[in-house]
């Protein structure tokens, strides 16, 4: 059974920092686009940043235009583990955020809902002004 995990979630101030994990658990992701997804209080689910590593693949990483610079996504592929750090936050940035998977992808593009194989549960992020 595939699970992916979240943790790390919390209440912080806006300039804070917090750092999502994702471990991921039922099978091998090596190869896998991770991602993570957010969704804020009556919005639409929205990518957030994807990474791509496997030893001997090229390395790639995507991040959306609201969070490039801030946050930087990164894994363990040793641990099955994908980590968001999450710097600079703003109060535009709370939301649940969800960990996700995907077997396919190319690494030039975000990633839409859609094409997701395997979510995590969602952690709350919420940063006050």
């Amino acid at each position: 059974q595939v699970q992916l995990v979240e943790s790390g979630g919390g209440l912080v101030q806006a300039g804070g920092s917090l750092r999502l994990s994702c471990a991921a658990s039922g099978r091998t992701f090596s190869g896998y686009a991770m991602a993570w997804f957010r969704q804020a209080p009556g919005k639409e689910r929205e990518f957030v940043a994807a990474i791509r590593w496997s030893v001997g693949s090229p390395y790639y990483l995507y991040y959306s235009d609201s969070v490039k610079g801030r946050f930087t996504i990164s894994r363990d592929n040793a641990k099955n583990t994908v980590y968001l750090q999450m710097n600079s936050l703003k109060p535009e940035d709370t939301a649940v955020y969800s960990c996700a998977a995907r077997s396919n992808w190319s690494g030039t593009t975000a990633l839409s809902p859609g094409q997701i194989d395997y979510w995590g549960q969602g952690t709350q992020v919420t940063v006050s002004s």
